[in-house]
């Protein structure tokens, strides 16, 4: 029989907030419930609140239990991937479309019908403190700070462990604090998109490093994703609440998290502008931030014979009143998708359309 609660709240979202009024505690994923008990859904720290959101309207309305669990969205592919039937997780959020090899582990694994649902756009934000220094930053500069090893210079690709201990010492104009960032760890899609976008952008700022992309992807890719090591970059878990926090009281260090976390804090921290454009809603809608992506959930067409009210839950993600433009998603950050996007999705819902890589 169906449980009539719900614990829509993921492990280190109850130590840094307690999820509202919602006692549960959750230890796993996998471990806290009888096979076909309650709707089970892992990964990305980003979609986390969307679908937790989701998750309490849809209690509210079925009763159906909903358990969250923000794992990151390489933990929630590796979760989900790992076999099919009722005691394997349902869906797993995801802020990156999921890559060839978890598609095709997932395969291997027994799980053939994946429904893939896009259910918008989020930006990646550089924040800081409410009170700490404004700051206006290009793709070329994020590179700079946060890169394990530079170019000596914009035609040397002589590489340099990086020398920049203040924003200052990438540009006069910057602020004369050091440098100190807590973003997410490489189980995150937000890293793997903030790598993939930002500093992959910024990397290609360096003619030299522009050329090495053409004749060498790998060795390009290698110096454009790997972050520093020396401290100054901090991998701060999947608790993008807690990165929140950690920059009240730190007001010169700057936090990297989906710009849903600056909409619902916006009290206690700010957005970098990058390359002149501010981190809003109508910048990431309209294509102007530098630094958007698109967010994803991943539902096992097979397990909805096993797990009571699963398609259901999907049907009510992807219900206007929830994803649509004025739902109660964006109100809490989501940006939507175009009308034909948005249609082409419920419908992968509605039939259980299984996709292919």
């Amino acid at each position: 029989m169906k449980l009539n609660s719900i614990a829509a709240c993921g492990f280190g979202a109850l130590l840094a907030f307690g999820c509202g009024e919602e006692k549960a505690e959750i230890k796993s994923p996998i471990a806290t419930a009888e096979a076909g008990d309650e709707i089970r859904i892992v990964g990305s720290s980003t979609v986390y609140p969307f679908s937790t959101k989701v998750a309490q309207e849809f209690k509210n309305k079925t009763g159906y239990s909903v358990v969250v669990e923000s794992t990151g969205s390489g933990g929630g592919h590796k979760l989900f991937c790992a076999g099919a039937g009722a005691d394997t997780p349902d869906v797993t959020n995801s802020s990156r479309r999921q890559k060839k090899g978890e598609f095709d582990t997932c395969v291997k694994n027994g799980v053939k019908e994946i429904v893939e649902v896009k259910i918008g756009f989020d930006g990646i934000v550089l924040a800081n403190a409410i009170d700490g220094a404004a700051m206006d930053l290009t793709l070329k500069q994020i590179y700079q700070a946060f890169a394990k090893d530079v170019p000596t210079s914009d035609n040397d690709c002589t590489l340099q462990a990086n020398p920049y201990a203040k924003w200052s010492d990438i540009d006069a104009s910057l602020p004369a604090a050091t440098i100190e960032a807590y973003g997410p760890p490489p189980t995150s899609g937000t890293r793997d998109a903030f790598v993939e976008i930002a500093m992959e952008g910024g990397a290609k700022k360096f003619a030299c490093l522009a050329a090495m992309k053409k004749d060498d992807k790998s060795k390009f890719k290698k110096v454009a994703h790997t972050l520093r090591e020396d401290g100054k970059w901090i991998d701060a878990g999947e608790n993008d609440n807690a990165i929140v926090q950690t920059l009240t009281n730190t007001p010169t260090a700057v936090g990297v998290f989906g710009y849903s976390f600056l909409d619902q804090n916006a009290d206690m921290v700010k957005g970098a502008l990058v390359g002149g454009v501010e981190p809003t809603f109508e910048n990431i809608a309209g294509g102007g931030y530098p630094i958007s992506r698109s967010l994803f959930f991943y539902l096992k067409a097979g397990n909805v014979d096993v797990t009571d009210g699963l398609k259901d839950y999907a049907l009510e993600f992807t219900s206007e009143e929830a994803w649509g433009p004025g739902g109660y998603l964006e109100e809490i950050g989501l940006v939507p998708l175009p009308d034909e996007e948005r249609a082409a999705y419920r419908d992968a819902v509605e039939n259980l359309n299984g996709y292919s890589q």
